[in-house]
């Protein structure tokens, strides 16, 4: 779809309001990971470098009415460090108070609202709320992909009231999915992995005909393994599902698309550090043992694939990630896939919560195409729906 961007607003002398994405890990009232500010900090930069100020406006976690547990105050000394400039805080996000100090800044200065969710009404998309933010700025500009899958005041209702553009990563992820989905180079493989079909059946039926190559792993493979007629022991599995996993296949062989499946894995009697683990073929289960994780005949049948495609989107793990010695399969494909990357065969693009985990712990996040941070956001877009937020910026 067609959007404005910061290259279309002239935002010289005006107030700027930015949906960014500031929900961040916070100990101990310390900002645990710097990653979303990092990542929202060039749009910030680029309204500063064309004259403008800068209004930021974010939730932090899920309260229930105001909740000083959850206040984005200790947001304010790592943003001020990243952008190397003091950033203000307003102690609410409407009313007349914020209003003064939104009408007293100038070119070059930044002030961070409280949390958007101490109001029922952000989330209720009231156009009163919606009104009270909008008397802040001049100008509103969405950096929150993250959240654009909501129609809140803040990522929906505002787009309307205000002219308004799209961030530098609120672009870049769109103009990212754009590549893999809408015009992407072919071969196209899709890695899909995570625990249940069930909740990624819509993206299952989204991608089967936009994609050559359908790799599958996680726990959802052990589904469409029992599908196939093998045991899979103990292991998570969606017996109710194995007539969709069926169907799946079965649309993925009329449309083309070869559906890539574990041929042998790791398995151990319990999901614990430590667990005595062992490599089997898909056809020798024990009836005892639950699968964990791929093994190394599959980690090369996966990347031999990926070798031989030139676009990757990747949405979940192919194993229990986050225990040793369960990780190693996602950990080899992830280098693989960022060794392609590299070396210019594929162009890579990865997201979900999960999938970010789990490419951190490869350590190839900052090696492929491009890793979204995005959550739900990131899988509601890949399963074809139309994001709120996204929309009303065009």
């Amino acid at each position: 779809m067609a959007f404005k961007t910061l290259d279309d607003m002239d935002v010289h002398g005006k107030r700027v309001f930015v949906r960014a994405d500031l929900n961040v890990p916070i100990k101990d009232g310390k900002v645990t990971d710097l990653t979303r500010i990092t990542r929202t900090a060039r749009t910030i930069c680029d309204l500063l470098e064309g004259g403008a100020a800068v209004i930021l406006a974010s939730h932090l976690g899920r309260p229930q009415g105001v909740d000083p547990r959850l206040s984005l105050e200790p947001v304010v000394a790592p943003l001020s460090e990243v952008l190397g400039r003091d950033v203000g805080f307003a102690p609410d996000c409407i009313g007349p108070e914020v209003e003064t100090m939104a009408a007293a800044l100038r070119p070059g200065d930044v002030l961070l609202l409280e949390n958007l969710r101490f109001h029922d009404e952000e989330e209720a998309n009231d156009p009163a709320f919606a009104d009270a933010l909008c008397r802040l700025a001049d100008v509103y500009v969405n950096d929150a992909f993250s959240s654009a899958h909501r129609a809140h005041a803040s990522t929906e209702a505002m787009a309307h009231r205000l002219p308004c553009a799209a961030g530098r990563l609120m672009q870049a992820e769109l103009d990212a999915l754009a590549v893999v989905l809408d015009r992407p180079n072919r071969p196209v493989a899709a890695v899909v992995g995570g625990s249940k079909v069930s909740t990624k059946l819509n993206l299952l039926e989204h991608l089967v005909p936009k994609v050559d190559v359908l790799i599958i792993g996680g726990a959802m493979a052990n589904t469409f393994l029992a599908a196939q007629g093998y045991g899979v022991g103990s292991s998570l599995c969606e017996h109710h599902m194995l007539d969709t996993a069926r169907t799946v296949l079965k649309v993925a062989d009329e449309q083309g698309c070869d559906v890539v499946l574990p041929v042998d894995v790791v398995v151990a009697p319990a999901f614990a550090e430590g667990a005595p683990a062992t490599l089997v073929g898909v056809d020798a289960v024990p009836a005892d043992q639950m699968i964990l994780d791929i093994g190394p005949v599959s980690v090369r049948t996966v990347i031999n694939r990926l070798a031989e495609s030139r676009t990757l989107l990747w949405n979940g793990p192919f194993g229990a990630f986050e225990v040793k010695p369960f990780d190693a399969g996602t950990n080899a494909v992830a280098r693989g896939a960022a060794d392609l990357t590299e070396k210019g065969v594929l162009v890579s693009v990865a997201g979900g919560g999960d999938t970010v985990a789990a490419l951190t712990v490869a350590g190839v996040v900052d090696d492929l195409t491009y890793v979204s941070t995005a959550g739900g956001a990131f899988l509601e877009w890949l399963e074809g729906k139309v994001l709120p937020g996204v929309a009303a910026l065009g």
